[in-house]
């Protein structure tokens, strides 16, 4: 399909008025957009992380107690003690801290994102939750349990319900 372009404009020239653009006022509107380029989506980044994080620690341990899960688990996150070592040095005894645990859990999180974009996998909140429930290495192979999928998706569903919350209550 060959499509043309409409009217160019000259260099510096509105299109749409077909006025100048000074440079000035060139620059002061190219840095706006970088600056909203580099903010929004940063600040949407972290309310997205923080919905996700919130909505594991509601499905993992919502009562925050400090009494050790099934496997070892500690903290708001349940956390594995092999998983806590990954991200710090932090005794895990300290897992049962929330702050402790929260800064753990931005630290996983983190490293998850990485490995979901390092392998062409969309960060979105249900890829999260399935890496963080049913391990990285299955989830960029597609092998991951269906108890996986359904902790995926209840905290997808409850990030929503979070997201939702956050916006009517603006």
């Amino acid at each position: 399909m060959n499509r043309r372009a409409g009217p160019r404009s000259p260099a510096g020239m509105n299109p749409t008025t077909n006025t100048q653009i000074s440079t000035g006022r060139g620059l002061l509107l190219a840095g706006a957009a970088f600056a909203l380029a580099l903010f929004v989506p940063s600040t949407l980044q972290a309310s997205q992380r923080w919905e996700t994080l919130e909505a594991i620690h509601w499905i993992e341990n919502p009562t925050d107690s400090v009494r050790p899960g099934p496997c070892g688990e500690l903290g708001a996150y349940q956390f594995r003690e092999a998983t806590w070592h990954m991200h710090t040095k932090m005794p895990f005894a300290r897992a049962v801290e929330r702050s402790a645990s929260d800064e753990v859990a931005v630290l996983h999180y983190e490293w998850l994102k990485r490995g979901l974009v390092r392998h062409g996998l969309e960060v979105t909140t249900y890829n999260i939750a399935l890496a963080w429930n049913g391990g990285l290495t299955a989830t960029v192979r597609g092998s991951v349990p269906a108890r996986a999928r359904d902790y995926a998706e209840r905290v997808t569903n409850i990030a929503l319900e979070l997201r939702t919350t956050q916006v009517a209550g603006r």
